[in-house]
């Protein structure tokens, strides 16, 4: 779900406890089967992992293809090389737990993709390369869409998710599905990011005992590790640019209607969207490319017809800061982590320096206004949305919230062994989105968050994006408390359902901080133009590690 605020009281309920660090939103053959793994505590690390060089690391989707044209690499053997590494890092060395399972049928379709360019097709830049998917997308194939959790396992859906289609029509290879927290972390107040029923807890590459933040935790730390050459996550607030920021990647957060929503187990359709998680701004266009497109089965993607892009890559532009105007909307979203703003400072500093107008302040006057108001749209809209989707599964166990909060608690002690599911029954009590609570409270945060918050700020100041810290640096791992952390800057655009873009900024004693740039919605490809020149002048991005914890001698 989200990386959120930490004040208002809502019924007794701390909204930082509910919105904390995470965003809302058996073993494996290299071939491929579900790994299926017991959950328990992760234990600390005591030294560093043993980590063996990889020929593919940081290697982009252009280094890939360059390298499938030339013959040294094909679709299959890329799609061995992946398979091996996550074998040898999930399962074995550093334990990432951030594939849940691979797909069985990944080496047989990168084969038929080698046929195809052998005979002169290539379908585009995503031709052969392997793509990991977050665990509630669905894929109509030999693996499973679970959302992380016991109650859906051996669940697998009459069709394919929309964008898994396109992911598919595009040529990418489906690689595995990624590990989460569990139910998108809509489940408890106390859980902790990236931890699932069926994965157990997911790790930060760059430092084995912090949070790789949720709930595309397994994206991220999948993506950061060089488990694959990029990853699809899913947000409603924060899922995608969090984790982004935890393992130093780029995320990208599309306006609502942008990606169609079809097939992905939902918590909120005024704010679910699919988007990419790459080590670069270029992959993470490639990926947007190939997943952007009109669905008619969603209704926001129906109505943002020919408001997107055909090609997103178009954008990748190194002089995209000149004349850019960029607001910094200080109230609310710096003063949180001292880490983070100095960071962000200095990126600030680059900007300018890069020719880029700085407008400081920018405030957004209804920023916090949201406390009460998000937390009850989500919990309407989820249980309605939810029961749409389950009523759907073929042969599920579950047919509503109400059957997974018995199932839970049936299994209590493989389901809950750390947290509750506080929120699946705050949400069960919740009536139907004709309620006159639900359409007043999604109408006030429409109203904050567009015409009186984004759009005005923006308006006021002529300004092309806004630039905030995406959080601070990963916080420790803690099963017991559950997730702990600073405030992120996702929940306006994420409310709004506008687009978000966390870039690499730098590092804290070695663990990762990115910035954000948010505006518009469908402002897309000025995102992209800025963000990509900020990251290629600046190139902050650094390998994992895999260090037991944080570098205290890093500066």
């Amino acid at each position: 779900m989200r990386n959120g605020a930490r004040t208002a009281k809502l019924g007794g309920l701390d909204r930082r406890t509910l919105f904390r660090y995470g965003g809302i939103g058996g073993a494996a053959t290299v071939i491929g089967r579900a790994i299926g793994r017991a959950a328990p505590a992760p234990a600390q690390p005591a030294e560093a992992a043993r980590v063996e060089s990889f020929e593919l690391d940081e290697a982009t989707i252009s280094d890939l293809q360059k390298k499938m044209v030339s013959g040294e690499e094909s679709a299959r053997s890329l799609t061995e090389k992946y398979l091996a590494r996550i074998e040898a890092l999930d399962r074995k060395g550093p334990e990432l737990r951030s594939v849940l399972e691979t797909n069985p049928d990944a080496i047989a379709i990168a084969e038929k993709l080698d046929v195809e360019r052998k005979s002169g097709r290539v379908r585009g830049p995503l031709h052969g390369i392997p793509v990991l998917v977050k665990d509630n997308i669905g894929t109509a194939d030999r693996m499973t869409t679970t959302a992380g959790s016991l109650a859906l396992e051996g669940s697998v859906p009459s069709s394919d998710a929309f964008i898994a289609k396109m992911l598919r029509d595009a040529g990418a290879v489906l690689l595995g599905k990624t590990n989460l927290s569990e139910w998108a972390n809509f489940r408890s107040t106390h859980s902790s990011s990236g931890w699932s029923g069926r994965g157990g807890q997911c790790r930060n590459p760059y430092a084995l005992n912090r949070n790789a933040s949720g709930s595309s935790s397994g994206s991220g730390a999948a993506t950061a590790a060089n488990l694959c050459a990029a990853s699809i996550g899913t947000e409603t607030d924060g899922s995608i640019v969090s984790p982004s920021n935890n393992c130093s990647l780029v995320g990208i957060k599309p306006t609502l209607g942008l990606a169609s929503r079809s097939g992905i187990i939902p918590i909120a359709h005024s704010q679910d969207t699919p988007g990419p998680m790459c080590r670069t701004v270029a992959d993470a266009a490639f990926l947007l490319t190939a997943i952007a497109g009109t669905d008619p089965s969603d209704p926001a993607s129906k109505a943002g017809a020919g408001k997107g892009k055909p090609d997103y890559t178009k954008f990748l532009d190194p002089k995209g800061l000149e004349g850019a105007r960029i607001g910094v909307p200080r109230k609310g979203l710096y003063g949180q982590s001292a880490p983070a703003d100095r960071i962000v400072e200095a990126a600030i500093a680059d900007m300018k320096r890069l020719g880029a107008v700085i407008v400081d302040p920018a405030d957004i006057e209804t920023t916090g206004a949201f406390e009460k108001t998000e937390l009850e749209v989500l919990l309407y809209e989820f249980k309605a949305d939810l029961n749409l989707y389950l009523a759907t599964l073929p042969n599920a166990r579950a047919r509503t919230l109400k059957d997974l909060i018995e199932f839970n608690e049936k299994n209590r002690q493989r389901e809950m062994p750390y947290f509750g599911q506080e929120i699946f029954e705050m949400a069960e009590k919740k009536g139907p989105l004709t309620d006159k609570a639900y359409r007043e409270a999604l109408e006030k945060d429409l109203k904050n968050s567009q015409k009186d918050g984004i759009d005005k700020t923006m308006d006021k100041h002529k300004l092309d994006a806004l630039v905030a810290p995406t959080s601070g640096p990963p916080t420790l791992i803690d099963l017991v408390n559950g997730d702990y952390g600073v405030n992120g800057s996702s929940t306006i655009p994420a409310v709004a359902g506008y687009p978000d873009i966390t870039v690499p900024a730098g590092y804290y004693f070695g663990l990762p901080v990115g910035i954000s740039f948010f505006g518009r919605a469908w402002s897309e490809p000025t995102l992209i133009r800025i963000a990509y020149a900020y990251e290629q002048a600046t190139k902050h991005r650094k390998p994992s590690r895999f260090l037991p914890t944080a570098d205290l001698k890093a500066s």
